[in-house]
């Protein structure tokens, strides 16, 4: 990103670019910084799209082979067009005789490092990852753009904040901007506020489920599943997030009694590290053997229904009952 930031700093362009990663929030941003840079007057006739996987390369070739009418550049932009995960020698040979006034920017959520794509643009342009950001680095992001409004927030209601929100920068900026609304006024954000307004993602409502669960309060526990099909959620994305919890509630388990640390779990979980330290609080309600026990039971769960065997709502609702049994 940093040399990103130099090209549209100093205007010294390369021929293409290839954005991409997990991170879309980032990404976009970026994207739409370099179409700035590079097309500030924004000129569509020489400014053009494409997008999704039924692009005619040889039409786009012919494009790009067309001065740029008036100005410096002509900017063409080519989005999830699966260049980089299938074949396509064609485009990767044109890659090597790129005419000076072209710019490609190229913006693509998955890419295979061994395509001839993905090296042809690195041999002439520039590739840019747009990974999933630390905690600490979310934390710092979210404290700023807080701070610019003239609200401080405590290390702990932040790490409140980002177990509601998730870890997408864009869902991030969204909350955020209910909260500085919400907190007109005020000079610290506090829990009670982040509670009030902020929207909770199901995955922590499951969660919530899972902690009612593991600490054998049954009722809590359908009330909650109850409320989550109230919410219209359907049984068999609860039962796949319920099985998602369990089974990182028995990796962090297990990787914890070998001596892993918090961070070293986080970061094999692909998750923050304050979500850690609950996983391994749950966990302790279980021996490793009863977490494994459950993912089989999970499992089972699904063909019952997929087979006809048993009903949806009732089988999230047994495994509940079961799990979180005296």
């Amino acid at each position: 990103m940093k040399n990103l930031q130099e090209d549209i700093k100093t205007g010294n362009f390369k021929n293409v670019y290839l954005l991409f990663g997990e991170e879309a929030y980032l990404k976009i941003q970026y994207k739409e910084k370099l179409i700035h840079a590079l097309n500030p007057d924004d000129d569509t006739m020489n400014f053009s799209k494409y997008e999704g996987k039924g692009i005619e390369v040889r039409e786009m070739i012919d494009l790009c082979e067309t001065m740029p009418f008036f100005a410096e550049h002509r900017i063409v932009l080519v989005e999830n067009s699966g260049f980089f995960k299938n074949k396509c020698d064609e485009l990767a040979d044109y890659m090597k005789e790129l005419p000076d006034y072209l710019r490609i920017i190229f913006v693509e959520e998955e890419v295979d490092r061994r395509n001839r794509m993905y090296k042809a643009v690195k041999s002439c342009g520039r590739i840019v990852e747009f990974a999933k950001q630390d905690e600490k680095t979310l934390m710092r992001w979210a404290a700023g753009i807080l701070a610019k409004e003239g609200r401080k927030i405590r290390p702990g209601d932040m790490e409140l904040f980002l177990t509601k929100t998730g870890t997408d920068m864009g869902n991030i900026r969204m909350e955020l901007e209910k909260l500085i609304t919400y907190t007109m006024g005020k000079d610290v954000v506090t829990a009670e506020d982040i509670e009030e307004i902020c929207t909770t993602r199901t995955e922590n409502k499951i969660f919530d489920m899972v902690r009612a669960v593991t600490e054998k309060n049954q009722r809590k526990a359908l009330d909650l599943y109850n409320d989550l099909l109230t919410l219209r959620e359907p049984p068999m994305r609860i039962l796949f997030l319920l099985s998602k919890q369990f089974r990182q509630m028995c990796l962090a388990k297990k990787m914890s009694v070998e001596g892993a640390s918090q961070n070293e779990i986080a970061t094999r979980l692909g998750v923050p590290s304050f979500a850690v330290r609950n996983l391994l609080t749950c966990a302790r309600a279980y021996k490793i053997e009863e977490l494994e026990k459950a993912e089989e039971d999970f499992i089972d769960a699904e063909e019952a229904v997929k087979t006809g065997r048993l009903q949806d709502v009732l089988s999230v609702e047994l495994l509940i009952v079961k799990y979180s049994m005296k």
